[in-house]
């Protein structure tokens, strides 16, 4: 039973002087077939030949025209070839190349850290806390004018209903106006901050 592997990679060895003319011989050997007779051609000019395939036709040759196969193989050394590096999938390769981008990008960032400008994380309204918190002190605010403008005209004009609603309207615009200058301040002073801004900026540092 042959345990020949077309995909195992056979032993080669190197051909010696007594090895090719013992080629040289059997491809005009008519015994052999002709596949053998062409096999030991090819193999008679090569420097390096299959150990298998030489000794197949030393086993074809006949006992009286081949020499003793130590005496054969005597002085030939053997031949190791590198196995191919395995081929990397267009996966792995497309995964490797954004690794290396963010690597390399990184890197940069840590190159141009001190010279590029830091990002403003005061912004107004940049959490829900903010808006919620803006939302309700503008409510707040809107309703106190609203009461006051109410009361005042309602002292004044001797409980007139007319009166005590446009005393109403009218502190309920001056509170809109009130915060709306408020915000004007906030929003052009860079040191006036939100408290959620300040706490972002503590845990930052």
């Amino acid at each position: 039973m042959s345990s020949d592997d077309p995909n195992q990679p056979s032993l080669v060895i190197t051909v010696t002087e007594s090895i090719r003319s013992f080629l040289l011989l059997a491809s005009n050997d008519r015994r052999l077939s002709e596949e053998h007779r062409e096999l030991a051609l090819t193999l008679s000019s090569a420097a390096n030949a299959p150990y298998k395939q030489i000794r197949s036709i030393w086993m074809e040759s006949t006992f009286d025209t081949r020499p003793g196969l130590i005496s054969l193989f005597s002085g030939s050394n053997f031949v190791f070839t590198s196995p191919k590096p395995r081929a990397k999938s267009e996966e792995l390769k497309e995964r490797l190349r954004k690794l290396k981008e963010l690597a390399e990008r990184k890197e940069y960032q840590e190159l141009v850290k001190d010279i590029t400008p830091k990002k403003d994380l005061n912004e107004p309204f940049s959490t829900y806390k903010d808006q919620v918190g803006f939302g309700l002190h503008v409510a707040l605010t809107m309703f106190t004018g609203h009461l006051v403008g109410y009361f005042a005209f309602r002292a004044l004009f001797n409980h007139s209903p007319i009166m005590n609603s446009a005393g109403g309207i009218l502190g309920l615009v001056f509170g809109m106006l009130l915060e709306t200058f408020l915000f004007i301040i906030r929003t052009s002073e860079p040191n006036l901050k939100s408290p959620s801004s300040t706490s972002r900026l503590k845990k930052n540092q």
